[in-house]
């Protein structure tokens, strides 16, 4: 009970700094910004922004839990006040600090998404394509290439799911074995099904033709 009704507390308290952000930004105070973030991380979270964008993401994930439990909705809070720091250092021109907190943050949501955090509590799904048209064109780790493969199919979109699927066949991340699963998870469901979710079953089945002549 404690904890969640500190998680209450930390969101409402988050909700209004995030509505002190749009002004700072509509007035081009980015040192500003910087700072009430770094407040933020300090004190919901007892990091500093330096210490947070030094850990690997394992590290860092890995900070969210308490007596083996992941929390989930913290974790997808971090996220949110990594995606808002990217923000400020795309638009400051520094795109190398922007774009490692825009790749951490996008870990982060897709991870507590499939952790099943709360997908509500920030606009989950909103903010990963923010974040994914935030690192268009960019390679992602391997790991977040994974997470957003399970994303993407859990939630439906399996044309999303298949473009990162053919991403990590490209680099070696996954085999084709692994590649082929994928299909015949897919022609297992409904082909209205597949349809709605941009993958008519015929693709689905060029796909999986396709691998086999690899």
């Amino acid at each position: 009970m404690l904890r969640r009704d500190y998680l209450i507390r930390m969101i409402e308290e988050m909700s209004e700094v995030m509505g002190t952000f749009l002004g700072l930004k509509q007035q081009k105070k980015r040192t500003e910004i910087l700072w009430q973030l770094d407040e933020q991380y300090k004190k919901h979270f007892r990091l500093n922004s330096e210490l947070l964008n030094s850990l690997s993401i394992r590290d860092l994930i890995d900070i969210f839990r308490y007596g083996g439990i992941l929390e989930v909705d913290k974790l997808q809070s971090a996220a949110l006040l990594m995606k808002e720091e990217a923000l400020v250092y795309i638009d400051n021109q520094e795109k190398d600090k922007g774009l490692i907190r825009s790749i951490k943050a996008l870990h982060l949501f897709l991870y507590a998404a499939l952790e099943g955090a709360d997908r509500t509590l920030w606009n989950l799904e909103n903010q990963v394509s923010e974040l994914e048209s935030m690192v268009k064109g960019y390679r992602l780790p391997s790991e977040t290439e994974l997470l957003l493969l399970r994303y993407e199919e859990e939630r439906g979109r399996y044309d999303l799911a298949e473009n990162a699927l053919y991403r990590m066949l490209e680099r070696s991340i996954i085999q084709p074995e692994e590649a082929r699963e994928f299909y015949e998870r897919l022609l297992k469901l409904d082909p209205e099904q597949l349809a709605s979710g941009g993958l008519p079953l015929s693709e689905v089945e060029e796909g999986l033709a396709g691998l086999s002549r690899i």
